[in-house]
């Protein structure tokens, strides 16, 4: 029993070090991008605040995936527990591979949902209700992005620049004799309170990243029959994911911060509050959510409905555009000048019209391909193993 602990702890690593490379990308992809933040500091910052979001709401997750997917009597056992770890990190792998975020709450539910399918011990109930909340989330998080690019975002745009200067945000100053920080040499009011702004979205962000991704590391541990307890699973999964953002998750960032999009920082940050609070407010029913559909269907959202100003909501829903042209590129330019942001219904600057697209096609598709690859793999492997090796339960 003690060996096979062994085995379960070292799957939970493996499985928390994926999820590190996973998440740690969508949590600090744009400010890295942006170059606010360097790696190194994001992966600190994403490894205390995904403790914080495990240790605490994750623990709704915790109990679903844990007692809520399936019924066996006496709970999963081990060696069950272990195989579904193993699962969960090759489907997250395979994406992590291709420098993509994965949804990984989609893949431990597909695995626990293949041993359930396996032994007919599933809660189809459950399953329907997370299943659901899979499809309404993508639609809440786009109609939100949209609602923010159409009204919110043009005006915030026009009043507000995030720029960084050349050079350190703050020096020790030595003058005095005493040691005391302060403004670097180009720091501005404006840089501090906007790289603040920022620092304090991206750790929202990766408390909500701990709150759905560190039960999927420690769950099946802590289902198990002889498995770890749950504050030591927590800290267990808390440290993988850790090691993952300071190694792998430096690829899945750059291809947050620069392949999806090429959206400016404060986009972004709307994206990330949104797409943050959708995931933690299921986090906090218990339902396990992927916050990188959240993530990828906020930003669409923003650029449809900053992209859709020059015509009515009427003329949207009913595609009549009036001869008015709905470039889905809108939203990647910046307004620095004083003028008012066009009006609802009316064309948009030429400046505007004219920016690069939203977001690449390309990697659009391959993120889609990686979301379905990862829960399909999971869920196909489990249910095969269990049915070959039945007595693992």
């Amino acid at each position: 029993m003690e060996t096979l602990l062994a085995i379960g702890v070292v799957a939970s690593i493996f499985v928390g070090f994926n999820i590190g490379g996973s998440s740690t990308g969508i949590a600090w992809g744009p400010p890295v991008g942006a170059g606010v933040v360097t790696k190194t500091t994001a992966a600190a910052l994403m490894t205390v605040f995904v403790f914080l979001g495990g240790w605490t709401v994750g623990r709704n997750v915790m109990g679903t995936l844990s007692e809520g997917i399936i019924t066996l009597e006496g709970g999963i056992p081990l060696a069950g527990g272990v195989a579904i770890l193993f699962f969960i990190g090759l489907g997250i792998l395979v994406a992590n591979v291709f420098g993509v975020p994965v949804p990984t709450s989609m893949t431990t539910v597909g695995a626990i949902a293949g041993l359930g399918l396996a032994t007919d011990t599933l809660n189809y109930p459950m399953i329907a209700e997370i299943i659901s909340w899979w499809f309404v989330t993508p639609i809440i998080g786009f109609w939100i992005g949209g609602v923010i690019g159409r009204y919110v975002y043009p005006e915030v745009n026009r009043r507000v620049e995030i720029k960084k200067t050349d050079g350190p945000l703050f020096v020790i100053d030595r003058a005095s004799g005493v040691p005391k920080p302060s403004f670097g040499p180009n720091t501005t009011w404006s840089e501090v309170v906007s790289t603040t702004i920022v620092f304090v979205i991206g750790c929202y962000m990766a408390f909500s990243a701990g709150a759905s991704n560190v039960p999927n590391a420690a769950a099946p541990l802590v289902s198990a029959a002889g498995g770890l307890p749950e504050n030591t699973a927590i800290i267990l999964a808390t440290l993988a994911i850790g090691l993952g953002g300071f190694t792998i998750a430096r690829r899945t960032m750059e291809s947050v911060g620069s392949e999806l999009s090429d959206i400016p920082l404060l986009a972004a940050l709307f994206v990330m509050v949104t797409a943050s609070t959708i995931t933690t407010l299921l986090s906090w029913i218990g339902i396990p959510i992927s916050l990188v559909m959240s993530t990828v269907m906020t930003i669409v959202g923003i650029g449809w409905g900053r992209a859709t100003r020059p015509i009515t909501v009427r003329e949207a829903v009913t595609r009549d555009a009036n001869g008015h042209e709905i470039v889905t590129g809108a939203i990647t330019a910046e307004t620095t000048d004083s003028n008012e942001a066009a009006p609802i219904g009316e064309p948009e600057p030429s400046e505007v019209l004219n920016a690069e697209n939203l977001f690449n096609p390309r990697a659009i598709i391959k993120y889609i391909s990686m979301w379905i690859i990862g829960p399909t793999m999971s869920t196909g492997l489990a249910y095969g193993f269990f049915v070959l090796f039945p007595g693992v339960v």
